[in-house]
């Protein structure tokens, strides 16, 4: 019962709706996708992706349906699509200057810029961020740390505007729980 009236919530654009249906369901969408990909970061991408176009779509969802049905249902066809473009992005180029982005996010060690805002008293949060996954490290940055807008992190990740909402909705909750377990 409770899950019908989140959803007619979340249908009329109530946030902390769309917040409990994420934390709720997040679980099963994520493990789902994980016994058929295999892949931590793969499965965690999918369910964000699935979330983000149940979340759009949210006012097509037919009540005569379990609502986890139908959001394993988007996630299956999230995977399809992926596959689909895996097999025609077979061989990618990456430049010199992505691949050394790509390890400047990854890289865990502390930057002198680190060590001047541990002495401002950040260091646990900052401590605690990095044990995000990087992607969730770089939304936290461009948003909390950048100032940017949900639409200029958007335009800088190449995402769709709703998926930049969820991650940063997942790594808000990820970074409190972190910051909870090192108290």
């Amino acid at each position: 019962m409770e899950i019908n009236s989140k959803i007619e919530k979340a249908k009329k654009g109530d946030q902390i709706a769309f917040t409990f249906l994420l934390d709720f369901y997040w679980n099963e969408v994520y493990g789902f996708m994980l016994k058929r990909t295999e892949n931590e970061t793969t499965a965690e991408d999918i369910t964000i992706e699935t979330f983000s176009k149940a979340f759009d779509k949210i006012a097509t969802y037919n009540s005569e349906f379990k609502f986890n049905t139908w959001l394993i249902s988007i996630a299956k066809n999230v995977y399809i699509d992926l596959l689909r473009k895996k097999k025609t992005n077979l061989f990618i180029e990456i430049t010199d200057s992505e691949d050394q982005q790509a390890y400047n996010i990854a890289d865990p060690t502390p930057s002198a810029e680190d060590a001047l805002i541990k002495e401002q008293n950040l260091s646990r949060l900052l401590l605690c961020i990095k044990e995000l996954k990087p992607h969730y490290q770089e939304v936290i940055q461009l948003r909390y740390f950048q100032e940017l807008s949900y639409q200029e992190i958007a335009d800088k990740i190449d995402e769709p505007l709703s998926n930049v909402k969820v991650k940063l909705l997942r790594a808000k909750k990820l970074l409190a729980e972190i910051i909870e377990r090192n108290r």
